[in-house]
């Protein structure tokens, strides 16, 4: 399957640079289709689910508070919230860990979806649950109650962590415990409108406000043909990956970091010492803090951050100079058949992306 064949199953695909800008899709356009019903068209102004893009945000945020002394990075978290985690636990893992997924803390979603008790074990789950939860509201404070409950990944601190989104549900908390306000709002004020991000916003719903496409869950072909789930309550991930964006939106927000323009360079600078850290799809990424790099041998590392969501996912990064910016948001997901093992099989729309990737990256 070619560039073009992967526009046609969906998806906006965009590349800035100083100076020069390249799009996937006939005559110089961005390609793809927002909806399979209608044919209405892809646009790099459409409004689209980022997931743990979101990751991001909320770690300038968290980095903003502590230049001004509202947060010590290396403070334990249970001096900020005792309650949330208590004990040994809360003197021994600190902010910074929670920050680069070296907590040891364990992921909270096997726990809140009954139906997927053996997340991320792929090949023993199902869509079921999806339908289910379209519209429940969930407490953060309950999740993140599940996942320090759950037997621990590692002990805190250690040289290398597992991703977790009950890390970023607490330094949700933390925001709202320094700032007094709630963290979605924090982040608004101090990192999405100082960065003039007018198409950048958490929702306070299920729905996505706005022109945007339409999101295909395919469920690794249990669910065919994919179905469209748009509409669904993100509280179930909150500051840790429910914010909504645009591709276009997010080539500028990536630049302001890496050019100082957001965070101070000292704080980029530590945003970008980076950790191994496993994955939710079982590999072993070096993170950072809310940031990783996109790496490729003998070429400069691209830095910034994916996320997926039922039926999209999104891929946003800069070059470390912030010269040159990627932005790839498709709206079909997990279109991967599994093998007999659980683990996706090789398609030629995980080709197509990557090729797009060097493109957008190197030209």
């Amino acid at each position: 399957m070619g560039r073009q064949d992967l526009l046609e199953r969906g998806g906006a695909l965009r590349a800035e640079g100083e100076d020069v800008a390249a799009e996937a899709g006939e005559g110089g356009e961005v390609g793809g289709v927002a909806d399979t019903t209608t044919g209405r068209p892809v646009t790099a102004g459409l409004r689209h689910r980022v997931g743990s893009v979101t990751k991001s945000f909320t770690a300038a945020a968290v980095l903003l508070q502590a230049e001004r002394g509202r947060i010590d990075l290396d403070a334990p978290v249970g001096r900020y919230l005792p309650r949330l985690v208590p004990g040994e636990r809360g003197d021994a893992i600190t902010v910074r860990m929670l920050l680069g997924h070296t907590s040891g803390l364990a992921e909270y979603l096997p726990y809140a979806y009954p139906s997927l008790r053996a997340f991320p074990d792929l090949a023993k789950t199902g869509p079921e649950s999806l339908d289910g939860h379209r519209f429940t509201r969930f407490d953060p404070v309950e999740l993140i109650g599940m996942g320090v409950a759950a037997p621990a990944t590692g002990a805190p601190g250690t040289a290398s962590g597992v991703y977790s989104n009950t890390n970023y549900l607490l330094l949700g908390q933390l925001l709202e415990r320094v700032t007094g306000t709630a963290a979605e709002r924090c982040v608004t004020r101090e990192v999405i409108e100082p960065a003039g991000r007018e198409d950048t916003g958490f929702p306070d719903g299920p729905h996505v406000e706005g022109p945007h496409s339409r999101l295909h869950e395919a469920w690794f072909g249990m669910i065919d043909p994919p179905r469209d789930y748009s509409v669904f309550d993100m509280s179930f991930v909150g500051p840790s990956a429910s914010l909504i964006s645009t591709v276009a939106d997010l080539n500028r927000f990536y630049r302001l970091p890496l050019t100082g323009e957001i965070v101070s360079h000292a704080s980029l600078a530590q945003m970008r010492r980076t950790a191994p850290v496993l994955s939710q799809e079982g590999e072993v990424i070096d993170y950072g803090l809310g940031l990783y790099p996109l790496e490729t041998p003998g070429r400069a590392a691209f830095w910034g951050h994916g996320g997926t969501v039922w039926g999209g996912g999104t891929l946003a990064a800069s070059s470390a100079d912030g010269r040159r910016q990627l932005a790839v948001a498709v709206n079909l997901q997990r279109w991967n058949r599994l093998d007999g093992s659980g683990r996706p099989r090789p398609h030629p729309v995980d080709e197509a992306l990557d090729a797009f990737h060097h493109l957008a990256m190197y030209g």
